[in-house]
């Protein structure tokens, strides 16, 4: 059986994470409260990020910038902005 989480993002009882995802205190919190649903959403987002913003996962800053990213995202209701990317419109 699933395990459910109150998620700080979707703000409902959701799904939760399988397992931690990512290391130390912010992987517990993200494992904790964050729901499947909304590290999906987030893991789309980071893609788009890194894609755009021609990041790379070996320097420091761009790991830490990826990170703030993240837990804005995640915990502080924050939209990740991304330059040049316009949603389709809905008909």
């Amino acid at each position: 059986m699933a395990r459910t989480v109150f998620c700080q993002k979707l703000q409902k009882d959701a799904e939760g994470l399988g397992y931690q995802l990512y290391p130390g205190e912010l992987g517990e919190k993200i494992f904790n409260n964050i729901s499947k649903e909304a590290w999906q959403q987030w893991q789309h987002k980071q893609t788009m990020l890194i894609n755009e913003k021609h990041l790379n996962m070996m320097d420091n800053e761009h790991r830490l910038f990826l990170e703030e990213q993240m837990t804005g995202f995640l915990f502080e209701n924050k939209d990740v902005e991304i330059e040049g990317y316009k949603p389709q419109e809905k008909k």
